[in-house]
């Protein structure tokens, strides 16, 4: 008999992978945690029956949302990461040894458990001495903080359940409160594609763009993600993402990348033209 893992992207439409066995199933305080393993995309985590990642294609997703703004500001020494428990934001940033700290707040701290078991791939730079590890709600953490962070990494689920309170204004206030006078901001903005996702896109930029001076928004291609069109925004007090881009700065890291590249960089940010128009409907005030 065949076990199959779906997940629902719209009504109409599911993302169906064969598993070859399930590795952990548990409900923590805030939501269901699930591990399976499948033969095409190995092992992935669930969270509320939607996946967040999986061990094929979490490298497009990590490097993306770590590497862009890295590649942009040019001394960033302290990083707050709001979600990312199963650890591949702090993996990509812990590469940087000029980064001197790094905040990791995770409101579930059972997710963090569970990946440092089953995901190692993902959770292995957890322990670096450089990462603080604080088990709080994300929005409550950065309300308290001023001028802490040249770079803030918001990892987070999707804009219902626990991550709901990360799609706010009050939170992208917040945000732009706790960097410092060069910060930059980058967090996940949804897909564009389906009318669902592409409503909680579209809601998402106009309170970025409300609050910070620079907003962007950039693309990648991630597989399992729904339609596989997955955006990014990075926001700014100061610094464009591709004016103020130093190639050559990040290629003399020598830093070992699957996806991300300083020409791939420049690309990302230059959208099809029905996202453009979606993210000008977004902006008009």
């Amino acid at each position: 008999m065949e076990l199959w893992f779906s997940e629902p992207h719209t009504p109409n439409v599911k993302l169906s992978i064969r598993v070859d066995r399930q590795l952990y199933s548990g409900e923590s305080e805030f939501q269901r945690i699930d591990v399976f393993e499948s033969p095409e995309f190995g092992r992935f985590l669930v969270l509320d029956g939607y996946i967040m990642l999986t061990e094929k294609d979490e490298f497009i997703y990590h490097e993306m949302i770590v590497h862009v703004p890295m590649a942009v500001h040019p001394d960033v020494k302290r990083v707050l990461v709001i979600g990312a428990g199963d650890g591949g934001v702090v993996r990509e940033l812990t590469k940087y040894p000029e980064i001197e700290d790094i905040d990791l707040v995770e409101i579930d701290e059972q997710v963090i458990r569970v990946c440092r078991e089953f995901l190692p791939g993902t959770s292995c730079r957890l322990d670096d001495g450089r990462v603080h590890i604080h088990y709080e709600d994300g929005l409550r953490f950065v309300r308290g903080r001023e001028d802490d962070y040249d770079l803030v990494i918001v990892d987070s689920t999707d804009p219902f359940g626990p991550g709901e309170g990360l799609f706010t204004k009050e939170f992208y206030g917040n945000c732009y409160k706790a960097l410092k006078e060069d910060g930059i901001m980058v967090n996940q903005h949804e897909s564009p594609f389906y009318e669902a996702d592409a409503t909680a896109c579209m809601r998402a930029h106009k309170r970025i763009v409300e609050t910070f001076p620079v907003s962007r928004v950039y693309q990648a291609h991630i597989p399992t993600y729904p339609s596989g069109h997955w955006l990014f925004g990075f926001a700014s007090k100061k610094y464009h993402p591709v004016r103020d881009l130093d190639r050559e700065r990040w290629l003399n890291r020598e830093l070992d990348t699957l996806y991300y590249t300083p020409k791939l960089h420049e690309g990302a940010f230059c959208l099809p033209a029905y996202v453009e128009k979606l993210l000008r409907k977004a902006e008009v005030r």
